[in-house]
């Protein structure tokens, strides 16, 4: 596959163009679609791929949530659960309605950007996948889990979770997340029951990180340390939050043999 990534680029913006840029909204994601890409293509890079090989996984991360447009258009949330699975909306936008061809000319790897962008935000992977094309799924998934670090530091907890200032300060932990959390569990969604439980589960998407280059960047980056330094006024969900913070420390460095 030859990628003119001009072209691409090109093409997204033309597409996220229809929708209303002065939403934060719609910012919000046409940002993190530009940072996901840019993250493929860095670990992709330090997985030793060769340039092509970079361009695709650069390519799966411009494409993975051209449906959080039409979601956020149709539904005014990003909320899936409340809405549509917004994964299974943008290859139904790239592959149904054929917008794919004005990335790329070449079909040959439609099957595996298909794949990669409808699994992108599942909680695991389904299992059969051939070796090539869940390496594609994994960069993708990794760069996203990423800047969704950076997302729920950027943007107001409040807003994110939607509950107010006072909900969100004087949440607790639940016991069933807690307990994933020290499991090493990338928190199941049904699971969550206070706003608390949402920050633990993105705290815990870092554990589902699957390349050690995606490691070093979190520890780079600083979001993650950000989202466990929480500021709450329960004494016991600040308690909590600290040792989560030493634990998750901890097993970073013995991953990456960084303090």
């Amino acid at each position: 596959m030859k990628l003119d990534r001009r072209r691409a680029r090109n093409a997204f913006a033309g597409y996220a163009a229809r929708y209303d840029a002065n939403d934060p909204k719609v910012k919000l994601k046409i940002d993190h679609t530009y940072r996901v890409a840019g993250l493929c293509g860095r670990i992709a890079a330090a997985q030793g791929l060769g340039p092509a090989d970079v361009d695709l996984a650069w390519l799966c991360g411009l494409l993975h949530d051209v449906g959080r447009f039409e979601q956020l258009r149709q539904y005014g949330t990003f909320n899936d659960a409340a809405s549509i699975d917004h994964a299974a909306c943008s290859a139904q936008v790239l592959f149904d309605q054929g917008h794919i061809r004005d990335y790329l000319e070449d079909p040959a790897e439609d099957a595996l950007l298909r794949t990669a962008v409808t699994w992108h935000s599942a909680y695991r992977l389904p299992d059969g996948l051939d070796a090539r094309t869940r390496l594609y799924c994994d960069l993708l998934r990794d760069a996203d889990k990423i800047d969704i670090l950076r997302v729920n530091v950027e943007t107001p907890l409040e807003e994110i979770y939607n509950v107010t200032t006072a909900q969100l300060r004087t949440a607790a932990v639940t016991p069933a997340v807690e307990q994933a959390f020290y499991a090493h569990h990338t928190v199941l969604r049904a699971l969550k029951r206070t706003p608390a439980d949402n920050v633990v589960g993105h705290i815990s998407l870092v554990y589902g990180l699957v390349f050690p280059e995606s490691l070093r960047i979190v520890q780079e980056q600083g979001w993650l340390d950000r989202l466990l330094d929480f500021a709450s006024d329960n004494p016991e969900t600040r308690r909590k939050f600290a040792a989560m913070r030493d634990h998750m420390h901890a097993w970073l460095a013995a991953r990456t043999g960084q303090a």
